[in-house]
């Protein structure tokens, strides 16, 4: 047994470094987000407009985290972590190379079906839409010019998964700025030569997709990855990648459909009142400030490393790295999580009050962002809990929690959006949030225990 103890706060260091990049590159785009959210108030505000971009663009997001960040996180990394380490370059580039052929097969197959369908699914995803032709139309319009940013984004993931796994951080981190600096380009030049600001805002999502798919493409190549078409489709790394991958399809498939039942309820505003997708949008963006800043970043610096430290069987750095990057977040995020709860009104009123987002605006969206906020702390651990999951090569155990969580979700939907209105959705979300990261804590206990116990057992093997 190791005795060097210089090892864990080395760990700690090197994951606080990592950390420190993804936040300012996380922080910059959250900030180029905020200009856009505030441009996006004055101009649409939780109308008409508003409603139609959002549904519009969530629907090429709502499988972008099934086949695409969703896959980098739970199967890429950990697979290619794994081939960096221990088979040559040249298997590690060829697996590349499949994954990567694969993924634009079924982006592409998707993509192609998603642009097609539009009409249906956008009548599926927000049925109060169906009693305003107008309304209807334009959100398939712009979904259907949006969908191509599924292929872009989705592999601009798979990507970033491949730098992950070179602990190559800046690049991923910093590419979500370009989307942001599309979109606010796209207002800018809509207001100055009088064109749809809804369409051109459209058109800035997809340029910015392909300016970030470029930014990695960019990074990748001064690494010395090049990508090119494999002689042959079938591949170990690409099978084991499929075998994690397809639990983790079922988990992202549950996860979007708690947005779908969120979006859904929230589309009638006989119940909840008008603007209410527009509401969670903005209050969601507001969430995702701290959440994507330091959640994000602390999770996509941990995955590599929890992944190395899992395959070399070292449980106790393991432990000891995973509940060093918790500690380290909720003294970031409960802090946070207070301050939306107390100031939800004044911050929403500051932020986004102005032009088209008027009063009555304000006060849908600090009504959920007040109920939303309430699970921060939950869900910015959860995603470091599933990390350490992902690390360990379990995709089944987040999968399990997360479809318990949607039943508890779509319950408490249909209990308390009549009482609180836009307010019970979020409320639902929280408590469902919370649910979640009480499952993943328990389930990973168990995990570890498990392990420590078998390891013990190889020393100390039990008597007959």
């Amino acid at each position: 047994m190791s005795t060097d103890k210089s090892k864990p706060p080395h760990q700690h260091r090197t994951l606080l470094k990592s950390s420190g990049i993804v936040a300012c590159g996380v922080l910059a785009s959250r900030m180029l987000g905020f200009v856009r959210d505030v441009l996006l108030a004055r101009f649409l505000g939780t109308g008409f407009l508003a409603e139609a971009f959002f549904v519009a663009q969530r629907i090429p997001n709502l499988l972008r985290d099934m086949v695409g960040e969703g896959a980098a996180n739970a199967a890429i990394v950990p697979v290619l972590s794994g081939y960096a380490h221990q088979k040559s370059k040249e298997e590690w580039q060829e697996c590349i190379n499949v994954v990567l052929a694969w993924g634009v097969i079924i982006l592409g197959s998707i993509t192609f079906l998603g642009i097609f369908a539009a009409p249906w699914i956008v009548r599926l995803i927000a049925p109060g839409f169906a009693g305003e032709p107008g309304e209807l139309q334009l959100t398939v319009d712009l979904t259907r010019i949006m969908f191509p940013y599924l292929v872009l984004i989705a592999l601009t993931a798979f990507q970033a998964g491949i730098l992950y796994s070179l602990n190559a951080f800046f690049a991923p981190s910093w590419g979500p700025c370009l989307l942001n600096l599309a979109m606010i380009l796209s207002v800018w030049v809509a207001c100055l030569f009088s064109w749809p600001l809804a369409y051109m805002l459209s058109v800035g999502v997809l340029i910015g997709g392909v300016w970030q798919f470029w930014a990695q493409w960019l990074a990748l190549r001064r690494r010395g990855v090049y990508w090119k078409m494999p002689v042959s489709l079938n591949h170990e790394g690409a099978r084991q990648i499929g075998r994690l991958l397809l639990p983790r399809l079922w988990g992202s498939t549950v996860y979007q459909i708690n947005i779908f039942v969120d979006t859904f309820c929230a589309s009638l505003a006989v119940i909840v009142g008008t603007g209410g997708i527009a509401a969670i949008y903005y209050a969601n963006r507001m969430i995702q400030f701290p959440l994507g800043v330091f959640g994000y970043a602390l999770s996509s610096v941990a995955l590599p490393s929890l992944s190395k430290l899992a395959q070399e069987g070292d449980m106790a750095r393991f432990r000891s790295t995973l509940f060093f990057a918790l500690r380290n977040l909720m003294l970031i995020l409960i802090p946070a999580a207070l301050g939306m709860v107390i100031f939800s009104k004044w911050i929403i009123h500051l932020v986004f009050q102005r032009g088209a987002f008027d009063a009555y605006s304000t006060s849908v969206t600090s009504q959920v962002m007040f109920y939303a906020a309430l699970g921060l702390p939950f869900v910015g651990a959860s995603r470091i809990l599933v990390s350490a999951f992902y690390a360990l090569q379990d995709t089944k155990t987040p999968v399990k929690a997360a479809t318990v969580c949607l039943v508890v979700n779509a319950v408490l939907n249909g209990c308390l959006m009549f009482p609180l209105k836009i307010g019970g959705i979020a409320l639902a979300s929280s408590i469902a949030g919370a649910v979640n990261c009480l499952l993943l804590w328990h389930g990973l206990n168990k995990k570890l225990k498990a392990h420590q116990n078998s390891q013990r057992d190889k020393f100390f093997p039990p008597k007959c």
